[in-house]
């Protein structure tokens, strides 16, 4: 798979006669992709069934003739005005009932049928033009979905569509009142029409009825998006795409991406330190100019999945961006160590955002390769210096990890909807898990629990709180090393604690009797060393106790290959657990050290210091944002 570069460009922003001068200094940085039109419905239909093609036009034939591949967006993340006129109730509405006004994107609903028709035709329009135009190598639909907050809407067409889905599903009040236990508080419902959205209610809705609510909600933006794919697929060949956000949880991005060709997300590691990894200042003061050594490769496993083996990174931070708590400038050889770090993970592009600085509006402190007046920024010569060396780089040759880790969106709701602690996320129990695995020096798959987990040795299942019969079977019959837990197989479809309780796994004697969560000044020591934190289930059973409370309460219990981990461990307990649990399924693990990590692919081990100081390894010291390829 040959690697390759590019940018996002806005030949709207800029006059006319500096397009080739930009398409001609894209070329000679070796930047092979050019992502364009993903904002520009206005300039496209500046009245409504009014279409303006000229610029367009021009801006694809400028750009391709200088030998660019382009990725043309949809709009539809950013529609016009006058569409407020056509569809004033088009808005979102917030959980307090706000509607999120234009002035900025993403100013729509997912559940409103005349906008999504809107989209529907400007889409059939962009398709009919270019679908066949030799210069568009892909298609990107919409921008972001969820982003700034915007899958849950709570309006009166949410309301709708939302008792619909529910007649659907439910087919009779009285199955959803069972199901939901409506009979606790007189919850009960005579009618779908009596449904409400699950907000605004005098304390906590019933989470059976926002679990509903989320699943719902991810729904929505599949039926969204597939009215923009299958328009697509009738008029293109060329490879469809979307691109995801880092720590993104509002939709199932497996449902959305099963239309897709391509996953790509977009990567900003200093932005998403301050504003989404959830870091302590102590480690937010370390990696100020690096990102956190984790968060962006866990990013980069859980989108080759959801790619189904295709992904690229279609935003990568350039230099200082404009959103986040605190903004500070990337550490020289940043920009270059986030590339080589997509592709060691499998990607095949990396697209830096932006080309150019915008002198104007929301984004105007956020970094390009070129400042606002056109000279170099700092990142476009640390990514001219990656596409030198891609000339002598081999291709990546994809490799199967020896350890998969499940990831599901739904129970990642489902922490949500029910924390039982202040912070609990389901999301950073998983993010724990990789970090762990990560500093022993293992490659990981990140896979949905619908996946083929054939040929793994060691699969983890932190956290999935709903787990049905048939899958508990299925990953108890593959004979690999499985850990599962906390919280495991916590609930049924409809968020009733089942009996059995759970995690009622075959074969294993194993029963959580009750569980806490925990303060964070009250961590729990364990036999061996480290603490459980947060969240921690009293275990009762037969199965083999393999972790225990100084106090000698089990922790963890196992039988067969299956392990039942009925605590989230601290980084130090993570570590020596889950190391003797893979080295008794015979996987090979090394003690990294704090700032390095590794990747390996079917010819090459990639070595990477996220940290400020150089680092002594095995392979040689590593200096700050030192990236080594390490044959194999």
């Amino acid at each position: 798979m040959k690697r390759t570069l590019g940018t996002c460009y806005y030949p709207e922003h800029w006059p006319r006669d500096i397009w080739e001068e930009d398409a001609a200094r894209m070329v000679a940085s070796g930047l092979t992709w050019v992502r364009i039109g993903e904002f520009a419905w206005k300039r496209i239909e500046p009245e409504p069934d009014v279409f303006d093609w000229g610029w367009l036009d021009d801006a694809i034939e400028v750009l391709g003739a200088a030998g660019l591949k382009i990725i043309l967006g949809t709009p539809t993340a950013t529609p016009p005005r006058w569409m407020l006129d056509r569809h004033p109730d088009m808005l979102a509405v917030d959980a307090q009932g706000h509607p999120r006004k234009f002035g900025s994107r993403r100013h729509y609903c997912f559940s409103h049928d005349g906008y999504r028709q809107d989209c529907r035709r400007i889409v059939t329009h962009l398709a009919d033009r270019y679908g066949r135009n030799p210069h568009i190598a892909a298609w990107q639909t919409d921008n972001e979905y969820g982003c700034h907050d915007t899958i849950l809407s709570w309006s009166d067409a949410a309301r709708r569509a939302f008792r619909d889905w529910l007649a659907q599903r439910y087919q009779s009040t009285e199955a959803l009142n069972r199901a939901w236990g409506n009979v606790f508080w007189s919850m009960e419902y005579d009618s779908f029409d009596e449904i409400d959205l699950p907000n605004l209610t005098v304390t906590e809705p019933n989470p059976a009825h926002v679990q509903a609510f989320r699943r719902f909600s991810s729904d929505q933006v599949v039926r969204f998006n597939r009215v923009q794919t299958e328009i697509l697929r009738a008029r293109t060949d060329a490879p469809l795409l979307h691109n995801y956000m880092g720590r993104e949880t509002g939709f199932d991005h497996f449902d959305v991406g099963a239309d897709f060709d391509i996953a790509t997300w977009d990567s900003y590691p200093l932005g998403f330190l301050e504003d989404r990894v959830g870091a302590t200042p102590e480690r937010q003061r370390r990696y100020a100019r690096q990102g956190d050594p984790d968060f962006q490769a866990f990013h980069h496993d859980l989108y080759r999945a959801v790619g189904h083996g295709r992904w690229w990174v279609i935003e990568q931070q350039p230099g200082p961006v404009n959103w986040a708590p605190y903004n500070p400038s990337p550490l020289p050889g940043m920009v270059r160590l986030w590339t080589w770090e997509a592709f060691a993970h499998g990607a095949e592009a990396v697209c830096y955002f932006r080309w150019r600085q915008a002198p104007f509006a929301q984004e105007q402190l956020h970094s390009g390769l070129l400042r606002p007046d056109s000279e170099a920024a700092p990142g476009l010569a640390e990514a001219r210096q990656v596409a030198d060396e891609l000339l002598d780089a081999p291709e990546v040759a994809p490799l199967q990890a020896t350890v998969a880790l499940v990831f599901d969106y739904d129970a990642l709701w489902s922490w949500e909807v029910q924390p039982q602690g202040r912070g609990l996320s389901g999301f950073d129990l998983l993010l724990d898990t990789y970090r762990g695995l990560r500093r022993l020096g293992i490659s990981v798959d990140i896979l949905p629990p619908s996946a083929d987990f054939d040929g793994y040795r060691a699969i983890l299942a932190p956290g999935l709180v709903r787990m049905s019969d048939a899958l508990k079977e299925r990953l108890a019959s593959l004979g690999a090393a499985l850990l599962l837990g906390p919280r495991s197989a916590a609930r049924d479809a409809d968020f009733t604690i089942p009996v059995p309780l759970p995690p009622a796994l075959p074969g294993l004697d194993v029963t959580v009797s009750r569980l806490e969560t925990l303060r964070p000044d009250m961590p729990v020591p364990l036999t061996g060393g480290g603490h459980a934190k947060h969240w921690l289930e009293e275990l009762e059973g037969t199965a083999e106790t393999v972790l225990a409370t100084e106090t000698g309460a089990p922790v963890a219990m196992r039988r067969g290959a299956t392990t039942y981990l009925g605590a989230w461990l601290d980084e130090a307990a993570m570590i020596r657990f889950v190391a003797d649990w893979l080295a008794e399924a015979g996987v090979e693990t090394m003690t990294l050290p704090e700032d390095i990590r590794i990747r390996d692919t079917a010819t090459e081990r990639f070595w990477f210091n996220h940290g400020p100081e150089t680092v002594e390894t095995e392979v040689g010291p590593l200096p700050p944002a030192g990236v080594l390829r390490q044959p194999l």
